[in-house]
């Protein structure tokens, strides 16, 4: 069981990126798939989840408006499009999965990706 998350990367203030998590060995249509995001010195923090029920997506306020958390199941992937970043963004981003049908908080997460570094220079 596996969550791979694409590379981050170098991005301008005002710039976009955009994230791909690819899950396997898992009923990828069962989970709710979530990003979350952690600063240096600072908490992991929740940014977006998008439910295996109905496909509800779920934002934080600072991202709301600016990311679009999508998924497809037939490939078993996510994606996270960030717009407009600042650098107020930057952190590793996480994702993960929940068999919750919605998930803002870490406790609900039972997989883990490995983190991917996005850095939003000014």
């Amino acid at each position: 069981v596996q969550l791979q998350a694409s590379r981050g990367g170098l991005v301008q203030a005002g710039g976009s990126l955009r994230l791909s998590c690819a899950a396997s060995g898992l009923t990828f249509s069962r989970y709710t798939m979530g990003w979350f995001r952690q600063a240096p010195g600072k908490e992991r923090e929740f940014v977006a989840a998008i439910s295996w029920w109905r496909g509800g997506t779920y934002y934080a306020d600072s991202v709301k408006g600016r990311f679009t958390f999508s998924r497809d199941n037939a490939k078993n992937t996510v994606y996270l499009q960030m717009n407009n970043l600042n650098s107020e963004d930057t952190a590793v981003y996480y994702c993960a999965a929940s068999t919750s049908s919605n998930g803002r908080s870490l406790r609900q997460y039972v997989l883990w990706g490995q983190g991917t570094l996005v850095t939003v220079s000014s």
